[in-house]
């Protein structure tokens, strides 16, 4: 029972850490002011890492010692299981995400050394911003275990997803890759929290296209857990 709490406290103090030397780089290399906010919004490439590998292992776990036969005995309708677990990793990952964010504000501010802009409004909206991405995160999360039931599997393909196929696709860029890399969660996640500021769609569209990753991964994992045997 003591994997949950580490897995949040590692995610809060990677926040601290990254937010810090986004900051200090910031200041050092005299980039343009910029609201305070992008460094917690940043670190969300790493830190989201600590939230997928507690949402996944909420299904997984229970595959790996067989005790998934025990749950959807009790509760036969498969649906509610599902649900039940994305509901709560959601809730669990919006606490943690908001919680992050507005700690790696607080450090971000100092080591901007006014190199960064504060507004109260926009980075209360981003710090919810950030909660929210990570709770429609634990939710794909959900639905990736479901689909895969181990957590190697759920891991790989939800690190190819997150950040590998990401960072390769900038990384070569060219218009066809940017653009398929705009439609990657993280990439409209990002756009969604920063408020559509400098991307090709707006925060709207963002949401949207974030949506449609989370139901997919909702709705697969849905579909294999009704056909399979636990």
């Amino acid at each position: 029972m003591r994997f949950p709490y580490i897995c949040l406290a590692a995610g809060l103090i990677a926040t601290g850490v990254f937010t810090f030397y986004y900051g200090s780089i910031a200041r050092i290399n005299d980039h343009p002011v910029q609201p305070v906010g992008h460094a917690a919004i940043s670190s969300t490439v790493l830190v989201q890492f600590a939230v997928v590998v507690l949402a996944m292992l909420t299904v997984t776990s229970e595959y790996t010692t067989a005790s998934i036969s025990s749950s959807l005995l009790w509760v036969p309708v498969r649906h509610r299981v599902q649900s039940a677990k994305a509901l709560v990793t959601a809730l669990l990952s919006f606490t943690t995400g908001t919680v992050s964010a507005a700690t790696g504000t607080a450090v971000a501010w100092g080591s901007f050394s006014g190199h960064a802009s504060f507004d109260a409004g926009e980075t209360v909206g981003q710090a919810l911003a950030v909660g929210v991405y990570y709770a429609l995160i634990a939710v794909m999360t959900v639905g990736v275990s479901f689909a895969t039931r181990h957590p190697a599997g759920a891991l790989a393909v939800l690190l190819t997803l997150l950040w590998a196929l990401p960072s390769m696709l900038v990384g070569l860029g060219g218009p066809a890759l940017l653009a398929i890399n705009d439609s990657l969660p993280h990439s409209a996640g990002d756009t969604f929290m920063r408020g559509g500021a400098d991307a090709p769609y707006g925060a709207t569209t963002a949401v949207v296209v974030l949506l449609a990753w989370v139901l997919a991964a909702h709705v697969t994992g849905l579909l294999l857990l009704r056909r399979r045997d636990a």
